[in-house]
């Protein structure tokens, strides 16, 4: 899935959207002491009152919100698994007994609880829904929506949440003039920040994909291992920014440690221009042959495709792994590069590093910045300052 079909799916959860059917909604209650079961139950979704349906429909689209690679992770299925949660998944999706697909869920809690201990009471949801989408609309220049196909797809949305206790209030009492204690014993489900969660299948240009599920973590490179492979069995995740420290590891094993900021700039800008060019398509990644292409643009010198093979190897022991272009590259148009130094912290964009540059001078070791005017400080407009001294001729 790419950030449009999330997007696609994700608005789709609102109340009374006849793009989404919403069949069960089954809550499982488990306690943190015994990680066990307390309590489950299931409901025709459209049976609960529109208050609840609100509020679980914000839920469901933040287990849908998150940067790929960052907070969601389209997972590959294991192969070979005993008691395979694909195949589980599977059947549920296309059962329609309420008993079966009770049973199904409740297998892949099992797995949720054997061995793990939970910090908190937690309430684990799944949703059995199916979603259209329209090919287009008939009647484009009417306010009717005559639809003349649909992609039907059935899914599972799970979203996990934690509890939190209650608030200790003091409240006054008008009748009565009085101000009382006021205590509530039962937990609070926070609905606003799911702890976990994953959507199946998972969906590209309206197509069904049942050999993959789309993940969603707590927080962004956050992922909870146990449950990807244990749960999900599916395959370990790589990060957008594990991807960005396996890019770093290969230049610096090719070109070495120190690289000028021209020469850094030139290879972000190839990266870039190869997101852009694949814009509309899959999310573009780069083997070690497109490496190698970066690397001899940029500048970088001596460099074979060879070498870049060999590092791949020897950084992430697969020369045919492929980095994903998009987590290589710090937010092209934004100032997310950042300089540290003893005397100031400095932002700057990929596009503008190449104004930026470290040489000596008079013996000391400056950070230079190329600027288009004069800076203002605290309201101070600077004077641009000599620094170099003509040397005076010998008489």
């Amino acid at each position: 899935m790419n950030k449009k079909d999330i997007a696609d799916i994700k608005r789709q959860f609102k109340v009374n959207n006849d793009l989404l059917k919403i069949q069960d909604i089954f809550n499982v209650y488990i306690m943190k002491e015994s990680s066990e079961i307390y309590h489950y139950e299931s409901t025709p979704f459209e049976l609960l009152e529109e208050e609840q349906k609100d509020l679980f429909m914000a839920n469901f689209k933040k287990v849908l919100t998150g940067q790929l690679d960052q907070k969601l992770f389209e997972l590959k299925f294991q192969r070979d698994v005993e008691d395979s949660s694909q195949l589980i998944l599977h059947k549920a999706m296309l059962t329609d007994d309420t008993e079966e697909w009770k049973e199904q869920m409740l297998e892949l809690v099992a797995k949720m609880l054997k061995d793990k201990q939970y910090e908190m009471d937690i309430v684990v949801t799944f949703i059995h829904g199916e979603y259209l989408k329209p090919t287009k609309r008939s009647n484009e220049e009417t306010e009717e929506s005559g639809r003349n196909k649909v992609y039907s797809s059935p899914f599972i949305l799970c979203s996990i949440n934690k509890t939190m206790d209650p608030k200790k209030e003091l409240l006054f009492d008008y009748v009565e003039k009085e101000f009382k204690y006021h205590f509530v014993v039962d937990p609070v489900i926070n609905l606003k920040a799911p702890i976990g969660g994953f959507l199946f299948p998972t969906f590209t240009d309206n197509a069904a994909d049942v050999n993959h599920v789309l993940y969603s973590a707590a927080k962004p490179y956050e992922l909870d291992y146990h449950f990807i492979e244990e749960v999900l069995n599916a395959e370990e995740a790589m990060t957008a920014e594990d991807d960005k420290i396996v890019f770093e590891e290969i230049v610096k094993d090719v070109a070495g440690d120190q690289i000028n900021t021209t020469t850094l700039a030139n290879v972000y800008d190839e990266i870039h221009r190869v997101v852009e060019e694949n814009e509309e398509s899959e999310t573009p990644t780069l083997d070690y042959r497109d490496v190698e292409k970066v690397l001899t643009s940029s500048g970088v010198q001596d460099i074979d495709s060879e070498r870049v093979e060999s590092a791949f190897k020897k950084v992430i022991d697969d020369e045919t792994y492929e980095l994903k272009a998009t987590s290589v590259v710090p937010k092209y148009t934004s100032k997310s590069i950042k300089i540290k130094t003893k005397v100031a912290d400095i932002k700057v964009s990929p596009q503008d590093l190449r104004y930026v540059r470290q040489t000596h001078l008079d013996g000391k070791l400056c950070l230079m910045i190329e600027v288009e005017e004069n800076t203002v400080i605290e309201g101070f407009e600077m004077i641009p300052e000599v620094l170099f001294k003509k040397v005076e001729e010998e008489e």
